[in-house]
């Protein structure tokens, strides 16, 4: 979901057909992951890779991978990171200056602050956003941010969800019995994410099926404060 999101995005932005794609990719299992579904995208969309980097899970200096890529001169650095790693990444970047396009297919709105307006880049896949029009998505971010003095990231979201689907499914079986709840969650049921249509549990693997978006920079100079430098695709 994450990878073919961020792939669609990109794929309009002319940079999968014909292009080569560099990859840092976080290394253990989720970043592997990334990696290998990333690569069967670009595979089947006409591109072509020119590297990859497995980088380790504490690195902090991204300077000799900065390097690499340079020489390698790819269309597009994929960071396949995790974490902080995509903070840090993005810092170094901005400090090297290099002109190609960034994006990535894990992440997750703290990121993007951690890294700040001035160093945010790239495109990337986010389940949820706190500008998703929706009257209940307005609610929760009116609520969230006046308890918080800041609008809540999609993790916070994320927890809220979990806990507003598990109560529903809970008092709609009338019980509390697991397998009864798993039984109704494969038949179909819908619920409210805080976005324009509603989720539902994909019977054979559970996964929620959902709306997702992409996050780019907004223009310099257009953000209402710091935490309003993120565009919703």
């Amino acid at each position: 979901m994450y990878v073919h999101t961020c792939g669609r995005a990109l794929s309009q932005q002319g940079m999968v057909k014909g292009k080569k794609w560099y990859f840092l990719t976080a290394d253990y299992a989720f970043g592997h992951d990334l990696t290998r579904v990333a690569r069967n995208f670009l595979s089947a969309n006409g591109g072509t890779e020119s590297g990859e980097d497995k980088v380790p899970t504490d690195a902090t200096d991204y300077s000799a991978y900065m390097l690499k890529i340079r020489q390698a001169k790819p269309d597009v650095v994929i960071s396949n990171l995790a974490g902080t790693q995509i903070t840090s990444f993005m810092k170094q970047y901005a400090e090297y200056g290099l002109p190609i396009t960034v994006a990535g297919f894990g992440f997750d709105t703290a990121l993007a602050w951690g890294a700040g307006g001035d160093n945010f880049i790239g495109t990337w896949p986010v389940p949820w956003h706190h500008d998703v029009n929706s009257a209940n998505s307005k609610a929760f971010v009116a609520e969230f941010t006046k308890r918080n003095v800041k609008p809540p990231e999609n993790q916070a979201w994320g927890d809220y969800l979990v806990l507003k689907i598990v109560a529903e499914s809970m008092n709609t079986v009338k019980s509390i019995d697991s397998l009864k709840i798993v039984d109704f969650l494969e038949k179909g049921a819908q619920f409210d994410v805080l976005k324009n249509r509603k989720g539902y549990f994909r019977s054979w693997d559970h996964q929620l099926i959902q709306e997702m978006y992409t996050m780019t920079p907004k223009a310099k100079g257009t953000a209402k404060d710091k935490w309003d430098f993120l565009q919703i695709g």
